[in-house]
């Protein structure tokens, strides 16, 4: 008979990683956004001890954010591309997957395979190799000056919000097929069957049970990729770098490293991370919800 600690410890080296490159790491976070600085040297003073924990530093974040502040443009710039960005992939990857899943037959490992591959190649070798194509003297360029698109080359990495979002599109869409697709996948087709034997056309059928029985992989996808797009800051540094597309990952990035204030940034973190945790206990709690009324079903 098997003793009751040795399921729960396959779990210990996860447990363990988690607290050593996670929960300590984010700790002092913690302790510098709570603590002071140095007056002479202008350096962080960590607060390791709760109790001694300063709130100025999170307060004075929270009142840049607010409108009129000197944060609240770039935090509603961040919403927005984002937004855009989420669509955008849903649009284009919902389609995706559902072809995959549904209508891709022998070549359906062939697409997976297809639709992996660009994840071998390091993201920032795929972003610069989109400054190239999106250069003055870039193909892009050529082929828009050469269908007539265009009178004349566009600058496309002067600070535009369109290619930081197209940026944001390409760079995380793969993460979003992916549940898409195991989620549309795992659909019996007999409730597809039944719908169609009670009259539903194909657009009633895809409204009312298709769509609805992929709202798991829908919430799930968009987690995955709107959680990592919150705190992205060499996207636009990369295809970008203009202010007039910053994004509040380029802001914490900028206290942290090349500003006097490690603490704003480290508040700035806080107040994220507390953002996205609201976030991610509504995908939870929808989930939780979901599979309840299929156990009851």
């Amino acid at each position: 008979m098997y003793r009751r600690w040795l399921w729960p410890g396959f779990a210990f080296p996860g447990i363990l990683w988690l607290v050593v490159l996670f929960v300590l790491p984010f700790y002092a976070v913690i302790g510098v956004a709570f603590g002071t600085v140095d007056p002479i040297l202008f350096r962080p003073v960590p607060a390791w001890n709760p109790l001694e924990w300063n709130v100025g530093w999170v307060l004075e974040v929270l009142d840049r954010l607010k409108p009129g502040g000197t944060l609240f443009n770039v935090a509603m710039r961040t919403l927005v591309f984002i937004a855009i960005s989420l669509v955008l992939c849903l649009l284009i990857g919902y389609p995706v997957a559902y072809y995959i899943a549904r209508h891709a037959g022998r070549m359906k490992a062939v697409l997976l395979v297809l639709l992996i591959l660009p994840l071998w190649i390091s993201y920032l070798m795929r972003m610069l190799a989109w400054v190239n194509l999106l250069a003055a003297d870039g193909y892009v360029n050529r082929f828009l000056t050469y269908t007539h698109v265009l009178s004349q080359p566009r600058d496309w990495l002067g600070g535009r919000p369109s290619t930081v979002i197209l940026a944001l599109v390409y760079g995380y869409i793969p993460y979003l097929i992916l549940p898409l697709f195991a989620s549309l996948d795992r659909i019996d087709r007999s409730h597809l069957e039944a719908a169609r034997d009670l009259g539903a056309s194909p657009l009633a059928t895809f409204r009312t049970v298709t769509l609805p029985l992929s709202k798991a992989g829908v919430l799930g996808g968009a987690v995955l990729i709107t959680l990592p797009m919150f705190g992205d800051y060499y996207t636009p540094d990369i295809v970008s770098q203009s202010p007039k597309t910053s994004m509040i990952g380029n802001q914490i990035d900028f206290y942290f490293h090349y500003g006097s204030q490690p603490t704003i940034g480290a508040a700035i973190t806080i107040i994220l991370a507390v953002f996205l945790t609201a976030f991610m206990a509504y995908y939870m709690w929808t989930i939780h919800r979901a599979s309840r009324e299929v156990g009851q079903e």
